[in-house]
């Protein structure tokens, strides 16, 4: 009897180690220009239990650059020039111990700012899941999504979300039916 509890109890430790060992590692990686998608990023870290990153731009924005109005404007010429990769700062070292990987950023011009190229293209994400999410004052993510994958056609994508207003339960809901 003694051997059969000890047998149930090791199995039952194994199995725990097992699924603990399992858990994937998450990163949500944002750029926030504003403020707003800086926010949305902390709470979707919270959530997932993840790391925060923030992609953070070399020259920082000021408020002239951010002025989508000025077709001079350093926005308005990053957007204009698909090959526009603004530099970035605090690369992280340590990309390959993360599994799933959350990219959040504010629409531009219906897509992704060129910041976030940058960042797809600092690092290796064979093997890894990425998730886009964005905020917006207007638009939807799906151009977004589709630049993206078109972009970067090797990536394990999973479908993206505008999360513009979300509440914590919104998003506890969205990760879990990932």
């Amino acid at each position: 009897m003694l051997t059969a509890l000890l047998t149930i109890s090791l199995s039952a430790c194994s199995q725990k180690k097992t699924d603990t060992n399992m858990k994937q590692k998450v990163l949500v990686a944002y750029f926030s220009a504003s403020g707003v998608t800086k926010g949305v990023a902390q709470q979707l870290a919270e959530v997932t239990g993840g790391t925060l990153h923030e992609i953070r731009p070399a020259q920082p924005y000021t408020d002239a650059d951010l002025d989508w109005r000025d077709k001079q404007s350093r926005s308005s010429v990053e957007m204009q020039d698909k090959t526009s990769r603004p530099a970035i700062t605090d690369k992280l070292t340590n990309m390959r111990d993360y599994d799933v990987i959350y990219v959040g950023f504010p629409i531009w011009w219906y897509t992704c700012p060129t910041i976030i190229n940058t960042f797809m293209e600092a690092y290796d994400f064979q093997g890894k899941t990425v998730i886009p999410f964005a905020t917006s004052g207007g638009s939807s993510i799906k151009k977004a999504c589709e630049d993206l994958k078109a972009a970067y056609p090797n990536v394990n994508w999973k479908e993206g979300k505008l999360l513009n207003r979300t509440s914590k339960k919104d998003l506890e809901d969205w990760v879990k039916n990932l």
